[in-house]
Order: structure tokens, then C-alpha cells, then sequence
């Protein structure tokens, strides 16, 4: 086939599923880089194209690590595979987002992603000396320009500004470094940046916004939309949604990958698959499906309300994600859940296109959402590490191959190259 699946592996430490963390297979004090380091490992050895971590400067649930700074110790340690961060536009500089991610493209030749997000967790604010969270249309005000000013200092230096000439006064030509000189709403920035480009060109942009404005947002910026459709005719509209907004802007519809998405709980059997996921499930602890649904649907407190009753009218989301808010209630509303069944519900998948079942059936579904416009490709969410990688790895990968529907090998050294961007 001429056209393949783009896949990444988003990576939480003990996995996505809300009890991960209790599964008996979870080894909660190692140390979290070794953990990574193995399976990123792993994951370059299946060739996927990247790893995906996201990040919030607040406690939310398990503890984390700085991603740039687990991303640059990772990019040490691998060779091919794509290094994605999350980096927020709400409580970070232009300048220092932009030479953090060009330092770690440098250093990776050519491997590094920036997830642009905006913040939707309100616990963040409080760690920089706000009372509340920035409201939504200021974050994405905000982050338009800061987008602008990062991309603008990653130009500053021509591809062929450095010189192999030791006769010469510096060891770039000044003609081909040029200063930003940005004065906006939100920011006020000279440059140059002091990190010169990377084997290719710049960082690959990636963004996870679907509110409105997300997608508004994504359409001018991303090269990668990493997006939660539970459904394939959702995913089909919002795919078709995307691309009709992407040529809009005066780009190419396949200069934006698509990517929802994908929590899958694999066996080599459905028995064994279903059993699997019956074991995460019955480990949900109350209070914790409860906290994760109030900050998903959009950091709402939810527990004086009945666990067996319906989940309440809330108003539209200020500080948290419309767009995972409104697909939350839809959810209940349309199947007439109630607030433990919907947690229940999202303890794995949190809203995300979700399959259990043998690595056949997972395939089929992979192939029949690329094939019917509904993805490009997807990020890969394991229910439990090191286990739920693992089987996806070692038996749907193989299977995606053999369909012809994935690489055996890497054709090329930079994420972008990955990606076909």
C-alpha cells in the first residue's frame, strides 16, 4: 500500500486505565525513567513512528516527570523513534518552549514533536500565583501568538547559516540569522533563538484541541491532531471536519495527520482480552472513577451527587475542555448512564475510541477507521504497563504488517520523515 497507518504510543507511567496503578502486574517504585526507557525501547523496535507524553504542572492522580527533560535522557537512549512532549502555552514562555524543543530536536537529529496544548486542568493556575484558570477564549488568544513567536524563532536561522570556514570571524554567517523582533497582545520578543536548526528543518507541531476553537486552532497550526472520537462516525466528522478546515487555510489536506485516540485491551483470545479488561474494571476505586470524570467533563465537583443517579445539567466548562465535556454528555445522555456507569464507562478509554478483543479484531478496527476516513493513523493508549504495551506491540503490530498496513522498517532518520509530512 502507498498510504500506512501513522502510529504513536501516548505514554502514562503505570498506563491510561484509572486503575492501572492497582493492577498486580504494576511495579509502583521503580524508577520511572528505566520503566520508560524499556518500553520506548520496545516501541522503536516495533517501529512506531513516535512516543507521546502529555503533561500538567499540577498533581493530577499519579505523579510525573518533566517530559523535555525525560524526552531528552530518552532521545540518549533510542535512535529512530519520535520524541513528542507536551509542552502548555498558558503557564510557559515563547522563547524558552521554543529553544527546549529546538535544543531537543537538535540533540535527537531530527526526532522532536511540540504537543501545543492550552491547559484544561484548573488545579494548574494556582501553581503560578493565579486564583483562577485563564478563560478559554484567553488561552487560545494566547496561544495563537505564542505559536507565532515559537515558529518565528525557530526560523531565525537559515538552513545553511553555519559555516565550516575557521577563517572567518564567527562560525555562522550573520546575514542568514535574522532577529524576530514580535511585538503582540501577549508577548514581546527580539530573538534570535540561540539553537540552530535540526536535521529537519524544526520540531513537528501537534495539537489536541476539538472545541471550536481547538479545531480552528489546529487547522492553522498542527501537522498532527491527536483527538478523542469514541465512535467511527464521529471520527468520520471530525476527520472531514479537519481537512475541509486545513484547505481552508491554504494548506494541503495531507499536510495534517489525524490521529485519534486508541485504547485497546488485547488477548489472544476474546475470552482472555475480555478477562483482562473485567480485571482493570473491578479495580476501579470509587472516589477515583469519580474524580477522574469532574475533571474530564470540565473540573466540576461531583461528588454530592448520587453515584446511582444521573449526571446533573452543568453549565459550559470555563477552565476545563468543552469539546471532551460535551462528548462526556452526549454519552450519558444518549445511554442513560448513570454518574458510576459513566465513569465506569471512561476509566479506560477516557472518551477515546475504545476496542477489547484479539489482535484480529483490533486490526479490523484500525483498518476499517483509515480506510473509511476516519484516521490517519492513532495514538496508542495501553491499559496497563509494561503488559498492555506489550500485547499490542507483539501481536496487533505484526498483524498491521502483514496486512500491509504498517512499516517492517524505518525509511528515514526525522519524525517528520516518520509521519510522510
Amino acid at each position: 500500500m502507498s498510504r500506512q497507518l501513522s502510529i504513536a504510543a501516548f505514554m502514562m507511567r503505570y498506563g491510561h486505565h484509572v486503575a492501572a496503578w492497582r493492577h498486580p502486574e504494576t511495579d509502583l517504585l521503580s524508577n520511572p525513567f528505566k520503566v520508560f526507557r524499556e518500553q520506548v525501547r520496545s516501541a522503536e523496535r516495533a517501529c512506531l513512528d513516535a512516543v507521546f507524553f502529555a503533561d500538567s504542572v499540577a498533581l493530577t492522580g499519579a505523579p510525573s516527570l518533566e517530559p523535555l527533560t525525560l524526552l531528552s535522557a530518552l532521545a540518549a537512549s533510542t535512535e529512530n523513534i519520535g520524541l513528542i512532549g507536551t509542552a502548555t502555552t498558558t503557564y510557559n514562555e515563547p522563547y524558552t518552549v521554543a529553544r527546549q524543543f529546538a535544543s531537543l530536536d537538535l540533540l535527537s537529529d531530527g526526532r522532536a514533536g511540540w504537543n501545543l496544548v492550552t491547559s484544561d486542568n484548573a488545579a494548574e493556575a494556582a501553581n503560578f500565583g493565579r486564583d483562577q484558570h485563564v478563560a478559554h477564549a484567553d488561552r487560545y488568544a494566547r496561544a495563537r501568538e505564542f505559536h507565532q513567536v515559537v515558529t518565528g524563532l525557530w526560523n531565525s536561522w537559515d538552513p545553511d547559516a553555519l559555516l565550516d570556514d575557521k577563517s572567518g570571524s564567527l562560525p555562522y554567517d550573520p546575514a542568514k540569522l535574522h532577529k524576530l523582533n514580535h511585538r503582540g497582545e501577549h508577548f514581546a520578543v527580539a530573538g534570535p533563538l540561540n539553537v540552530v536548526r535540526s536535521p529537519q528543518g524544526r520540531p513537528v507541531v501537534v495539537q489536541a484541541g476539538g472545541s471550536e476553537t481547538g479545531r480552528d486552532l489546529a487547522a492553522g497550526t498542527a501537522e498532527v491532531v491527536f483527538t478523542a472520537q469514541p465512535t467511527l462516525a464521529k471520527a468520520q466528522a471530525f476527520y472531514a471536519d479537519m481537512k475541509r478546515r486545513v484547505v481552508e487555510k491554504g494548506r494541503k489536506p495531507e499536510s495534517l495527520k489525524v490521529m485519534p485516540g486508541l485504547f485497546a485491551v488485547v488477548g489472544r483470545t476474546q475470552t482472555e482480552a475480555d478477562d483482562k479488561f473485567a480485571q482493570l474494571q473491578a479495580l476501579i476505586e470509587p472516589k477515583a472513577g469519580l474524580a477522574l470524570l469532574g475533571r474530564m467533563i470540565g473540573n466540576f465537583d461531583l461528588s454530592p451527587y448520587p453515584l446511582d443517579g444521573p449526571l446533573p445539567e452543568l453549565p459550559e466548562t470555563q477552565d476545563g475542555q468543552r469539546s471532551r465535556q460535551q462528548l462526556l454528555t452526549d454519552l450519558a445522555q444518549g445511554e442513560n448512564l448513570t454518574i458510576r456507569q459513566l465513569y465506569e464507562r471512561i476509566a479506560g478509554g477516557r472518551g477515546h475510541f475504545t476496542v477489547v478483543g484479539t489482535p484480529e479484531v483490533v486490526a479490523d478496527r484500525m483498518q476499517e477507521w483509515f480506510e473509511q476516513g476516519a484516521a490517519d493513523g492513532f495514538n496508542f493508549m495501553a491499559p496497563a504497563l509494561p503488559g498492555g504495551l506489550d500485547d499490542f506491540l507483539t501481536l496487533v503490530i505484526p498483524e498491521l504488517q502483514r496486512r500491509g498496513l504498517f512499516r517492517t522498517s524505518y525509511t528515514g532518520g526525522t519524525l517528520r520523515e516518520h509521519l510522510g509530512l
